[in-house]
């Protein structure tokens, strides 16, 4: 029996939804994992919800991700925010987010899947993220667009601010839907909104957080205010002053570019949380995109990122030119399918519709549903999609041996022709599958080989029926 593809983008199952995440390389009891860290978006009608959960994946294998099941519950009867969690010594630190990020309380575990217990409530605000530097000094970042953001060393109790150390508004923030009104420390270059997450990458200090843009950005399709970026500043000590940096990631999808460089998102974005990791000597930017019709079912991403120290001492992180090997620019990655699978998707498994980073054209925004139902072979469909939808993977890996069929699975039964598009929404037609069911399969009308992004095109007779996609695979 075929397997269902998994530990790809979202890399924990499709069933969970961990926003937020905090990645973080632990060595406990001689082994090395990588541990994330984040909201649990159970509530379905709000952010997140009344527990954390702990999952984490061997640092060689990034799609072999374990559940070790709820490391920490409210205390407080209220919804958590985004959590982060540290090591000093021979203890792992959570800085749980009580009350919907009002209350940050500091809960402690001898594992680092938990559980985390004996809160002590602290003075950190929104959104906390900490830093144990190389001497052993520990700083906490954290505030929201509504609010300063600030900075602060802890004492040895991990919990008490060390007095004279609190620093206001190292970030200039952006403008805030709820609270427009202006502080004098709004700034359009750092725009800092909010998911403050300090690394310290090459013995320099990054101040990685969400950033609201104003001003439109054509060549991403963004004309909106968006809050979809997770950027960077960087400084020579933990208290700044902070300078140069960019975006590492954007959560709208595949960037369809016009002939004048215009851009146009293929998914919708939403808020964004994240941070990154060296994991076996690759970097990582970790993050989250939406699923359903709102931002309480969101979904946790990863994708590589190459970091780089130019000459000049700047920093890039994110997808890095180089001219005459020096990093010149960088640019957010792009959002695939694939996360940890970095050669490409398995084309010979079942791949579910719920891993497409592309879903474009549909009159009736087509969308990801979510689904919640614990097992290994849940399938998550896009639904909504119209005649003339395109619904895209990147990347698909096909071996050196190509695929002689196609079989596309639908949700309910349909008559439906699809198209399967090889590299572009646009590209070359290798396969037409026709299907008056919910299951068809098709030759291939073209050899196949290595990494590709696929996409499939649906057309149907009547342009105001619709059809949900589940899952597809090649033989």
């Amino acid at each position: 029996m075929k397997e269902f593809i998994k530990g790809a983008n979202p890399y924990m199952p499709l069933w969970e939804h961990v926003p937020d995440g905090e990645p973080r390389v632990f060595e406990h009891n001689g082994e090395k994992r990588v541990y994330v860290y984040g909201s649990h978006d159970i509530e379905r009608t709000q952010y997140c919800g009344r527990n954390y959960v702990a999952w984490s994946a061997p640092v060689t294998d990034l799609t072999d991700w374990t559940y070790h099941g709820v490391c920490y519950e409210t205390h407080y009867n209220s919804v958590l925010y985004a959590p982060d969690v540290v090591k000093k010594g021979d203890t792992y630190y959570m800085y749980a987010a009580e009350h919907c990020g009002s209350l940050v309380v500091v809960a402690s575990s001898k594992n680092p899947w938990g559980p985390f217990e004996n809160p002590v409530e602290t003075k950190l605000g929104f959104d906390p993220g900490v830093l144990v530097d190389d001497d052993g000094k520990v700083y906490a970042y954290w505030g929201g667009c509504a609010a300063p953001c600030y900075i602060a060393e802890m004492e040895d109790d991990m919990a008490t601010i060390k007095e004279g150390t609190l620093v206001s508004n190292p970030l200039g923030h952006s403008t805030c839907p709820w609270n427009p009104a202006d502080d004098g420390h709004i700034s359009l270059i750092d725009a800092f909104f909010e998911a403050s997450s300090p690394r310290k990458v090459m013995g320099k200090y990054v101040y990685i957080f969400s950033r609201r843009y104003e001003k439109p950005i054509p060549e991403l399709g963004v004309f909106e205010p968006c809050n979809g970026f997770l950027s960077y500043r960087i400084a020579d000590t933990p208290f700044g002053p902070f300078h140069d940096g960019g975006d590492i990631s954007f959560n709208g999808g595949e960037i369809l570019k016009d002939s004048e460089g215009l851009g146009t998102m293929t998914y919708r974005w939403g808020n964004n949380h994240g941070s990154i990791m060296e994991v076996n000597d690759k970097w990582y930017i970790f993050y989250h995109r939406q699923t359903g019709t709102n931002e309480y079912s969101r979904q946790a991403m990863l994708e590589p990122v190459d970091v780089a120290m130019g000459a000049d001492g700047k920093l890039y992180i994110g997808d890095v030119k180089y001219l005459n090997g020096e990093p010149v620019s960088s640019k957010p990655v792009e959002m695939t399918s694939q996360g940890p699978h970095i050669n490409g998707l398995d084309a010979y498994k079942w791949i579910s519709a719920g891993y497409a980073c592309h879903i474009f054209g549909s009159r009736k925004n087509a969308y990801i549903r979510p689904g919640y139902e614990q097992r290994d072979d849940i399938s998550t469909p896009v639904v909504n999609i119209t005649s003339g939808t395109t619904v895209g993977f990147r990347y698909l890996q096909f071996g050196s041996n190509a695929p002689k069929s196609v079989t596309v699975v639908l949700e309910e039964p349909k008559a439906v022709t699809v198209n399967i598009r090889i590299d572009s929404y646009k590209g070359r037609i290798v396969s037409t599958v026709s299907m008056n069911g919910k299951e068809a399969s098709a030759a291939l009308n073209a050899g196949v080989i290595g990494k590709h992004a696929v996409y499939f095109e649906f057309v149907l007779s009547d342009a105001e029926e619709t059809v949900s996609f589940d899952r597809f695979t090649f033989d």
